[in-house]
């Protein structure tokens, strides 16, 4: 049995920290070693309990992307998420200069919340993909290339039905069913799907779609 994935979470807000830190302990494989809601609780829980990944908020006392740079001096690989409403591609990439592991926003569910730990736990780094491509069109603006677009333009319209299916939660199995395909033919599709969006499992390719669909971006 794998050991649990040892996590810290710093918010201000005791709601929202209550909320995320019961989430993943009924999610199974976390343990919270620690909750606080500043800087220096951020640092203190990290000397004392060293957790696998710290999760931060931006918008807490100290400053959450203070806090990276202060635990990183202390704890060099320590991981660290960032959580938090903020949208700003600053933000984003300040954060990730600085050495955080990922940039998630407030409104992510629990399971999702639960696979990008996994990911990170596991060496991956991540980002919304919302916040990914505007980071990456406002990169193109400032060096004069075309602007990101959709991400789900280079999607075939097949490619585009299955990645609806399967955000949905449908499995491999029951998409065929759905479109009278062969099972090993969603397969094939959703491993097109997942290279093309540049993901690298099913909830992160629907989390692309439904982020593109809140920018506005039509799904097929």
């Amino acid at each position: 049995m794998m050991a649990a994935i040892r996590i810290a979470v710093i918010d201000d807000h005791p709601l929202f920290r209550e909320g995320v830190t019961r989430s993943l302990s009924e999610s199974g494989g976390f343990e919270i070693v620690g909750e606080g809601a500043t800087k220096e609780d951020a640092l203190r829980i990290t000397d004392a309990k060293r957790p696998e990944i710290v999760l931060l908020d931006i918008s807490m006392p100290g400053g959450g992307l203070n806090a990276i740079e202060a635990i990183l001096a202390r704890h060099p690989g320590q991981k660290i998420l960032l959580l938090t409403v903020s949208e700003r591609t600053e933000d984003v990439a300040t954060a990730l200069n600085s050495g955080a592991k990922g940039y998630v926003l407030k409104g992510v569910g629990s399971r999702a919340l639960a696979e990008i730990l996994r990911a990170v736990a596991a060496g991956e780094s991540y980002v919304s993909p919302s916040l990914s491509a505007r980071l990456l069109s406002d990169l193109s603006a400032r060096s004069g290339l075309p602007p990101m677009t959709n991400p789900l333009a280079t999607l075939t319209m097949r490619e585009k039905e299955i990645l609806r299916l399967v955000a949905s939660g449908l499995s491999n199995k029951h998409v065929a069913r759905r479109l009278d395909l062969q099972e090993k033919t969603v397969k094939h599709h959703m491993t097109r799907i997942l290279a093309k969006l540049d993901v690298s499992n099913r909830t992160q390719a629907a989390m692309v779609l439904r982020d593109a669909m809140e920018s506005g971006y039509p799904p097929a």
